[in-house]
């Protein structure tokens, strides 16, 4: 019996060996097919991702590796101008059973009202890491289809919302709203952020299909899509807005606008020749702007309005905006600055705003004094300018005494024929009026009266003084559209240059040269409302010019102020900080752009809370363009997917994620 277990004890070595031999074996195997792949074996993906071709260097201060990096294309563009084809609740069926079953560890929730203000945000909590995070090397940018470990919920909103579709948290935080001490100067209006910002997505309408295409979409809504009939009921006299089935109509009236707002546009060029739509006058802001068919019309002549008007009574008028395809943005003139620069529009117009200008000491028309470039037009048509009525000449006389004191010319009044009346005032292009006048009030602004930036910061009770002397005031013309679109002008306190400004659009001239010849997946035919949540310069808008399209360049909070040159070159913009929602409807915008941004803001909020608000703004069906590092596309990426985004990565530059019609089914009510 011992002769055996000798034998034994010999073989046992030997077998042990061959067992280990056998499992380094197969772990090669598996890293071998897991981690290091061949360039031969994806020799059968799309050859429109592969190709060798880098895109555009960008200007030294964007530089990234133009290394191509080639990827499986999964993303098209669902027809425009017909209904979804199928139900919102079988396109949910569809993105769930097409989504990796992935283990959820985080819950995300909020809403107005709802969120933990104590909650800790955790940048590198496990939940933000892909489902294979154990074994992903970080230098495979291979997909592998790795999703995030996230759980997301709808929306739950506070009564007194609206409707949890329109959901916008910053104007909808009730309960702030509720803790208000006054309401006398529209803070109610005015942006309330929760805290932190809530990680959850918004509920979309029943019914609700791709938009109706541009240049139809002026003139004609899905009612689905925006369904509000408060304002047809409204103003059904004077032909804002109709219901026709399946429609919402917008036969071009408005309240000052009796035989159309086309001819009222014309008939303001009539009186005042030299505002000249389209060549001298670029870039109007519309108070109180209805449902924007003034700044609808001025398109065809060239003219980008910014379109404001707070989200009130009227529901809904900024989205019907948004929806037509027409720039719109939600704001109020109540204690706050509007998030503009100062000296922007060329013009500013008012058709039967309902805003006392004369109130709180004139701050509302000093607002306006900052926001209008020296030299420019305010256009207002309002029933103090042509009514006899007591108060209406309490209101006008009240006007002319303060347009008075801050050296505002009364260019021109005058009547249609329908007896509606408008009165034009000229911005002074100098200094010389103010320091002429006696009494020295309002007085001229200066240092101790605070910061000049407006985000947050209250209504001004000085004038803006311009930059140049009397001896000067040619230099206050802004140059003639399209010149200006191209040619650097310098403005106040700008640490920008020419040689700076010439090599970011002519980057972005071939960036975009590149992509729209190229097989991008964007259908730039169906997209017509774009944001740049990063614009610098504004060279991405400016590329995008000729296209039947318009941009909301963003400029955020923190990153270099250039939005005074994306104004003096034609464009429109805001300031915003993206750790908050921005002022918009949900469902507003078909392309998000955001160029090397996200490593900055995540430093500040948490990289879901930025997903949910790009969710909230975009269309579904339409696209998100994240181009950043590489490092920075493989950590929004499994965010987007956990969301049902198609994605995309572009020649190791450009993650492009398509929006699904997915809505969480569990926590819909």
């Amino acid at each position: 019996m011992a002769v055996p277990a000798a034998a034994d004890r010999k073989r046992r070595p030997i077998l042990l060996s061959l067992s280990l031999f056998l499992l380094l074996s197969a772990l090669l195997v598996l890293l071998f097919l897991f981690l290091g792949p061949s360039a031969q074996s994806l020799s059968f993906l799309p050859s429109r991702l592969s190709s060798t071709t880098p895109l555009p260097v960008p200007p030294r201060h964007q530089q990234q590796s133009p290394t191509p990096i080639p990827t499986p294309a999964s993303s098209s563009d669902p027809q425009p101008n017909a209904p979804a084809s199928s139900s919102i609740a079988e396109e949910e069926e569809k993105a769930d059973a097409s989504t990796p079953d992935v283990p959820s560890t985080v819950t995300v929730a909020g809403g107005s009202g709802t969120t933990d203000p104590s909650r800790p945000v955790d940048h590198t909590s496990d939940a933000l890491r892909p489902a294979d995070a154990d074994v992903k090397d970080d230098d495979d940018d291979d997909d592998d289809g790795a999703v995030a470990r996230v759980r997301w919920e709808t929306c739950k909103v506070r009564r007194g919302v609206s409707s949890p579709a329109d959901y916008i948290p910053c104007l909808d935080n009730i309960r702030a709203i509720k803790a208000l001490r006054s309401r006398k100067h529209m803070e109610h209006r005015e942006r309330h952020c929760p805290a932190p910002p809530p990680r959850c997505l918004v509920r979309t309408p029943a019914g609700y299909r791709l938009p109706v295409p541009w240049p139809q979409s002026r003139d004609m809504i899905w009612y689905d899509n925006v369904p509000h009939p408060k304002l047809v009921e409204y103003k059904k006299d004077q032909k804002w807005v109709t219901k026709s089935g399946d429609y919402l109509v917008f036969p071009g009236g408005g309240t000052q606008f009796k035989d159309g707002v086309g001819r009222y546009i014309q008939f303001v060029e009539q009186i005042m020749p030299t505002i000249q739509w389209g060549i001298q006058t670029r870039t109007v802001l519309d108070v109180g702007c209805g449902v924007a068919s003034f700044g609808g019309y001025l398109l065809d002549r060239n003219v980008i309005t910014m379109s404001l008007a707070p989200k009130d009574e009227h529901e809904a008028q900024i989205q019907f905006a948004l929806e037509r395809g027409i720039p719109a943005f939600l704001g109020v003139i109540g204690t706050q600055k509007l998030p503009f620069p100062d000296n922007a529009f060329d013009v500013v117009h008012c058709a039967r705003c309902r805003v006392r200008w004369y109130q709180n000491g004139g701050k509302p028309l000093l607002e306006l004094n900052r926001v209008l470039r020296p030299g420019g037009f305010f256009v207002w048509s309002a029933t103090p300018v042509y009514r006899e009525e007591r108060r209406d000449q309490d209101d006008w006389n009240a006007m002319v005494t303060l347009t008075k004191s801050i050296c505002w010319r009364t260019v021109v009044k005058s009547q249609d024929i329908n007896g509606i009346g408008v009165v034009i005032y000229q911005k002074p292009a100098s200094n010389s009026c103010y320091l002429e006048r006696k009494p020295n009030e309002p007085h001229l602004c200066s240092e101790k009266d605070g910061s000049r930036f407006p985000w947050y910061a209250p209504l001004d009770s000085c004038i803006l003084p311009t930059a140049v002397s009397s001896s000067d005031e040619t230099n206050n013309s802004p140059l003639l559209w399209p010149e200006r679109l191209v040619r650097y002008t310098s403005v106040p306190y700008d640490s920008v240059t020419a040689e700076k400004f010439d090599a970011d659009t002519k980057y972005w001239k071939q960036v975009m040269s590149d992509i729209h010849s190229s097989d991008f997946p964007v259908n730039w035919s169906s997209v017509r409302n774009v944001m740049d949540m990063n614009a610098g310069y504004g060279g991405f808008a400016a590329a995008l010019v000729d296209q039947p399209l318009w941009v909301m360049n963003v400029v955020p909070i923190g990153q270099p102020d250039t939005l005074p040159v994306i104004f003096s070159r034609g464009l429109i913009g805001v300031y915003h900080d993206w750790c908050e929602s921005f002022n918009t409807y949900p469902r507003t915008y078909d392309v998000l752009h955001m160029s090397d941004l996200l490593g900055s803001l995540t430093k500040r909020c948490d990289i879901l809370e930025v997903a949910a608000e790009i969710d909230r703004i975009l269309r579904p069906g339409r696209w998100f363009m994240l181009k950043d590092t590489m490092d920075m596309i493989k950590k929004m990426r499994p965010v987007l997917r956990s969301l049902h985004y198609e994605t995309v990565v572009v020649k190791r530059q450009y993650l492009v994620a398509t929006k699904s019609f997915w809505r969480p089914l569990a926590s819909r009510s």
